[in-house]
């Protein structure tokens, strides 16, 4: 089971080892295809918020949610910094997410599922089922088996394909799952992005 005080590692005085800078390379192809992404967006677990930001540098209303004040505030000051005003963040603890019922067409996990406690999976799939619009569409990047070979004791789930596709296939209609690389600091790991959608 994964533990981890978010906030804590936000705090430190080294980066994240998933803070790379930049969106994840697989989600900055797909948000540079026209059409790929419908307003409103939310970026579930936004962090420091990359993706959030060159999500409103290409237009976008988009609202990143993280556990860590620490993470939105950092990223709230990045956004005023570039002058990017349609990009909104909120701390909240996303497997509880109110208030937002029907708001997004678009949703965008970056490494987030793969963090989650086992049995608070469940619940944010229905969290992000709830804050979804009809038809909304869903990408998850999810660490795959082999992404830690050597990592004893607690850490993020690794997924084989089949095991992502159950999870999320209990809450979404799943379209895709596909292999794509999860970039850290400290270099690539093996993983999938998974698109769904919420039914009509």
């Amino acid at each position: 089971m994964h533990r981890i005080d978010w906030d804590d590692a936000y705090r430190g005085s080294q980066t994240p080892a998933w803070n790379i800078g930049a969106p994840q390379p697989e989600y900055a192809a797909l948000i540079a295809r026209p059409g790929t992404v419908r307003d409103d967006v939310l970026d579930a677990g936004c962090g420091h918020a990359e993706l959030s930001l060159a999500l409103a540098a290409r237009g976008h209303t988009v609202v990143g949610i993280d556990l860590s004040p620490t993470a939105v505030q950092a990223a709230t000051a990045a956004a005023a910094e570039r002058g990017l005003s349609s990009a909104t963040f909120a701390a909240a603890d996303i497997t509880a997410l109110t208030g937002y019922d029907g708001r997004f067409s678009t949703i965008f996990d970056s490494g987030l599922l793969h963090a989650l406690p086992d049995e608070r999976r469940e619940n944010y799939l229905l969290a992000m089922h709830r804050a979804a619009a009809p038809g909304a569409k869903f990408y998850i990047l999810a660490f795959g088996a082999g992404a830690f070979p050597d990592h004893d004791g607690p850490g993020p789930t690794q997924f084989t394909e089949e095991q992502l596709r159950e999870v999320v296939s209990a809450i979404w209609q799943v379209e895709e799952v596909r292999p794509a690389p999860l970039y850290a600091t400290s270099g690539q790991m093996p993983g999938f992005l998974l698109t769904a959608h919420r039914q009509q």
